[in-house]
């Protein structure tokens, strides 16, 4: 009677000291890639980030566009741009764009009349475009930045580098070849950091000189 009470108690010891063992975690059997940072599919093609509205929202713009032959159009549109998490409080801390930085470029149908609205312009669930600019030192050599359009939210691959975007990104972009001039509450950052390109600001230079002359009675 008392070994079979010894081995209860011997074995119900074991028990509590195993629960209060710390416990070995699983290992991951494979890569979970975070959905936050560019994922490519075998043939180079960028996945689209389907969390994208999740993301920090930067600016909107109206009738915004950078070339004079799609000025004419019949309807106006609104541009949403969205950046990953950890981007964004990179940028914050430093800013600059860090590696992996992805930046969506929404497209949405702009309407005038509907509800109680009279006046103005709103967005509607009409989506014209997605356009996403990544940058990934590793995979975009030269020029760490590619951009990538898509009709849906199947795979898409990379612009070609002579198409217009690189060159105008690179002329005029505020920060890192993007338009963070377009981004208020980020131009301040790029400032005080003193991350501004050179190209941007003689640009800048350039049209305060315009402004000023301007104003002078003659």
């Amino acid at each position: 009677m008392l070994r079979i009470a010894l081995l209860l108690s011997l074995s119900l010891a074991f028990l509590i000291w195993g629960a209060l063992m710390p416990q070995p975690r699983p290992t991951p059997s494979g890569p979970n890639p975070s959905p936050n940072t560019p994922q490519y599919t075998s043939d180079g093609s960028l996945v689209f980030p389907t969390n994208y509205r999740e993301w920090v929202y930067l600016s909107s713009g109206v009738d915004m566009n950078y070339n004079p032959a799609f000025q004419k159009m019949d309807h106006s549109m609104f541009d949403n741009v969205f950046v990953n998490p950890e981007a964004y409080k990179s940028f914050l801390q430093t800013g600059t764009w860090p590696d992996k930085t992805m930046l969506v470029l929404e497209v949405r149908m702009a309407a005038d009349h509907a509800s109680i609205n009279k006046a103005g312009h709103f967005q509607t669930g009409d989506v014209m475009g997605l356009e996403i600019h990544v940058k990934d030192e590793s995979r975009f050599s030269p020029g760490k930045w590619a951009f990538f359009g898509f009709a849906d939210d199947k795979p898409a691959t990379a612009f070609a580098k002579d198409m217009p975007c690189y060159s105008c990104h690179e002329q005029h972009g505020a920060v890192d070849t993007t338009f963070t001039q377009f981004y208020p509450t980020l131009i301040e950052i790029a400032k005080k950091k003193g991350t501004l390109s050179a190209a941007y600001m003689k640009e800048e230079a350039a049209g305060g000189k315009g402004q000023d002359a301007g104003s002078k009675k003659p």
